[in-house]
């Protein structure tokens, strides 16, 4: 066994019994190089990756690579998720020598971590004659790799760099991304982008909000075009709910079979939110179904919920999704399984590998007539036991705590707007265990496994996912609690993460010193710590009704205005907290001693952009936004405020309805 067996990591601990002599990420390790005066080996992925898993089984538990690598390098292996700074450095770097990225990373650096050679996945033989030929630079043309690695760093050090141009949010501003958006939307098959389709999540939610704001129905088709297109195809689980990594097809039908906390917390909100808006009783199944998923797949025994289900089973993508047509006839009958095969449009020829067939939803369930609803639960029920009994897809159980925060945000969304008391609960409890497990000393980690935090400190993604998270405790409790939170860790990403002029890097100023300090505003798989945090600065303004966070959120979003116009798909969460911002956003305080008055439901369902809700009595300790709210006539009484200054306070819903009416458009 190598140095991982004590790891926390899952993907550390898949490579414990390599014979690869593998260190964790440590000054140790670095120091070891030195003193071997040999290069660094730098491998970076994560547990659910599937070329991850290739290269593992290829190389890394091939004796005679391993001799190589062992001899000539220390070798280090990296969680990307678990040490997403360390990733974002070298991931800079090898884009940059590449032009391209992805996982696994393969990095090899000096002892004093410049990189100097990167690229990704290595097949065997070119990996072993990589590893002849770098082994040879090191000690023939030395001055040489030193020399570029150091301009590597020069380099990336200069992309690091906070700053730039600055532009004020403005509606013209949110129109032109919205443009930009339009020119990039597959009309086809709904979406962004061509062959490669990841879920558009963040971009959705900006959407929703934009549509809200102007009325504009051209936005709200494409939300729904998209939402159609991923609910009813192969990225979505048609049996068991909750959504892959993304499609490897223009068409949403053959999926990269992992299964992420982040996009499925993501797409919960934006299917809520569709909901919402259009009383879409698909987008309410997909919604409900995928916070069944997260609950009952993810849900980890110490709480928290798990990073991902991995691609993979029994070393076979798909392996547990996908049918042929006799798999279908022989768990359902001839009459059943004729029937499911043309709802889930399974074909002889197939469209996965081997005459096989993802799930698709070929017809809509959803305004059928009750028998056919009936028919298919049955058949969808008969055919998910039968999958159990498959191999099953390892999970990744860790917790991570962003990820958490967004599970949070999504569950209290859903929860708060359908009455789901599961998502209720849920989101109560997990924000707990981000309370209690990985806030350590005022500041947060990062992971925790088995009910133990880890070493790796949070970075701005963290803090402001779970600032934005308890937030959105506080609105579904009332507790005070949960809004000096959000506070604390606001106070911390402002004084050690921010610059002072509205940028901020993703690592603490006291944090580790990597080659460069990494500072990425765009939104990728999740948003970044820079719009997450914006978000956070933005609620926590309107609960709170501190205006020194809002200034701070202002001059954070002047930093990537720019960014929202020129490249909207990588900006798409920035730009739901900047329509927040432009709508205000509103403050409702529902004043009531009914637990379940029809004001909060009518302000939950009619809310603007962005709106922060908050029901309670009247003046309840900590809750800023009940103070001097009383009852009016004994009834519950909901305020409509902005910037805390409020419009004159309504007792009838449908007087509430047509007051919230009034602030969209």
């Amino acid at each position: 066994m190598n140095r991982l067996g004590a790891a926390t990591s899952p993907y550390l601990l898949q490579h414990a019994e390599n014979p690869v002599d593998w260190w964790q990420w440590s000054a140790e390790a670095f120091a070891e190089a030195k003193r071997r005066d040999v290069p660094v080996l730098i491998s970076v992925g994560y547990a659910a990756c599937h070329w991850c898993h290739v290269m593992a089984h290829e190389s890394f538990e091939d004796d005679a690579i391993a001799q190589q690598v062992n001899d000539g390098f220390v070798s280090i292996k990296v969680d990307r998720e678990e040490r997403p700074d360390v990733d974002a450095v070298y991931m800079t770097a090898t884009q940059a020598m590449t032009g391209q990225g992805g996982w696994p990373m393969t990095v090899f650096a000096t002892p004093d971590g410049d990189p100097f050679f990167c690229g990704t996945y290595f097949p065997k033989p070119q990996f072993a004659q990589l590893l002849a030929a770098v082994a040879e630079a090191w000690r023939d043309k030395r001055a040489e790799v030193v020399e570029q690695g150091a301009n590597v760093v020069r380099a990336i050090g200069g992309a690091q760099l906070v700053g730039g141009p600055t532009a004020p949010i403005s509606a013209e501003l949110l129109a032109a991304a919205v443009t930009g958006l339009l020119k990039e939307q597959d009309r086809t098959y709904g979406g962004f982008g061509g062959v490669l389709k990841f879920p558009p999540h963040m971009v959705m939610l900006f959407l929703l909000r934009h549509h809200q704001r102007t009325g504009s129905g051209e936005v709200l088709e494409v939300v729904r075009e998209v939402a159609e297109r991923m609910g009813r195809g192969g990225i979505y689980d048609q049996l068991a709910g909750g959504f892959a990594r993304y499609s490897v097809d223009a068409r949403w039908t053959v999926p990269h079979f992992e299964k992420m906390l982040y996009d499925n917390a993501l797409l919960l909100r934006a299917y809520t939110q569709l909901w919402r808006l259009t009383d879409d009783p698909f987008a309410r199944r997909i919604a409900d179904e995928t916070a069944a998923f997260l609950l009952r797949d993810l849900a980890t025994p110490a709480g928290g919920l798990a990073s991902a289900l991995d691609a993979d089973a029994a070393g076979v993508e798909g392996l547990t999704y996908a049918w042929t047509p006799a798999q279908l006839t022989e768990v359902l009958g001839d009459a059943d399984g004729a029937w499911a095969a043309d709802l889930f449009r399974v074909t002889a020829q197939g469209t996965f590998e081997h005459g096989s067939s993802v799930l698709v939803l070929g017809r809509d369930i959803d305004a059928a007539e009750p028998s056919l609803v009936a028919r298919w639960s049955g058949v969808r029920e008969k055919l998910l036991n039968a999958r159990a009994e498959r191999p099953q897809p390892a999970r990744d159980d860790k917790v991570v705590a962003s990820w958490n925060g967004l599970a949070v945000t999504a569950l209290a969304e859903h929860g708060m707007l359908t009455g789901a008391a599961e998502s209720v609960d849920a989101a109560i409890a997990l924000a707990e265990v981000l309370a209690t497990r990985h806030v350590v000393d005022g500041r947060l980690r990062r992971v925790s496994r088995d009910g133990v935090v880890g070493e790796p400190a949070g970075v701005l993604e963290d803090y402001g996912c779970v600032a934005e998270a308890f937030l959105a405790v506080h609105q579904l409790t009332a507790d005070g609690r949960w809004l000096e939170l959000a506070k604390s860790l606001l106070d911390v990403a402002l004084a050690h993460f921010g610059t002072g002029d509205g940028g901020f890097y993703d690592t603490a100023d006291d944090a580790e010193r990597l080659i460069t300090r990494p500072a990425d505003p765009t939104d990728n798989a999740t948003p970044s710590g820079f719009s997450s945090i914006c978000a956070a600065l933005v609620g926590y303004t309107a609960l709170a009704g501190d205006p020194g966070y809002r200034q701070a959120a202002d001059a954070a979003l002047e930093r990537v205005a720019p960014l929202i116009v020129s490249h909207p798909r990588f900006a798409g969460y920035s730009a739901a907290v900047a329509e927040a911002a432009l709508s205000g956003p509103y403050e409702i305080a529902v004043s009531t001693l009914e637990p379940q008055a029809e004001l909060l439901s009518v302000a939950h369902r009619h809310a603007p952009p962005g709106a922060v809700i908050v029901s309670g009595a009247p003046d309840r300790p900590g809750v800023p936004l009940l103070a001097d709210r009383p009852l009016v006539d004994g009834l519950p009484t909901a305020y409509v405020c902005r910037g805390f200054v409020c419009d004159r306070p309504v007792t009838d819903p449908g007087e509430l309805v047509a007051r919230l009416g009034s602030q969209e458009g």
